[in-house]
């Protein structure tokens, strides 16, 4: 009975196997304002009172990529006092409107054009922003003597620091932004931070090109 019962049972899921499975459906990707369901999206950066000036002297070379290449609409409210960025139909990626708000405010920190606009082209770059008072506590003179440190003679400690590591630093009074890959921050970050508490310039020289050297055979 039970070889009888399993013979049926075969030939009757044969047909079904050999039925032809319908057609995949083929859909065109969705287009950026179509995700959020046709809606705007928009993005807002302050301008700080010192990088007024240096955004009219600029604009067109933050205004073209944005608008030509990103597809991102930006205006300026004066009011407001702020960058205002908005997706638009032609937009192709929705990630643009985030990368275009991320060049605006490295701007605003102090970076200049060419550097800051490497975060509309790359992904793997970041922006890290800490303070002197994070690192030590430091008042009066022991705050200007480490911002000195960090700096060098004619800025050639912090072009030592980015040449080897690859970074761009942006010193502005206590605070310091490092805007570059997330290894690469940690080593500029390091080495600012050996500065701050006290190492000699030539200690931190001689640390960086044996960490630069070891990036150098990884890659």
């Amino acid at each position: 009975m039970s070889t009888e019962a399993t013979a049926t049972m075969e030939i009757e899921r044969m047909p079904s196997e050999s039925k032809a499975l319908p057609p995949k459906p083929q859909f065109e990707p969705l287009k950026a304002h179509e995700m959020s369901d046709g809606r705007v999206q928009f993005r807002k950066v302050s301008v700080p009172p010192h990088r007024y000036s240096p955004l009219k002297k600029y604009w067109m070379d933050i205004y073209t990529p944005i608008y030509e290449q990103m597809k991102v609409d930006i205006r300026m409210n004066l009011k407001a006092r702020k960058v205002e960025l908005k997706t638009r139909p032609e937009t192709p990626d929705i990630s643009n409107l985030q990368k275009c708000a991320d060049f605006v405010q490295a701007f605003m920190l102090g970076f200049d054009v060419p550097d800051a606009i490497a975060l509309l082209r790359l992904d793997e770059l970041f922006v890290e922003s800490f303070e002197i008072k994070d690192v030590k506590t430091l008042r009066g003179e022991h705050l200007s003597r480490a911002i000195g440190r960090l700096s060098g003679k004619g800025g050639k400690t912090k072009f030592a620091i980015e040449n080897a590591t690859k970074t761009r630093i942006v010193i502005a009074d206590t605070k310091i932004h490092i805007l570059g890959s997330f290894a690469n921050i940690k080593i500029a970050r390091d080495s600012l931070c050996s500065l701050i508490l006290g190492s000699p310039a030539g200690k931190v020289y001689s640390k960086l090109r044996q960490v630069s050297a070891r990036l150098a055979e990884r890659f």
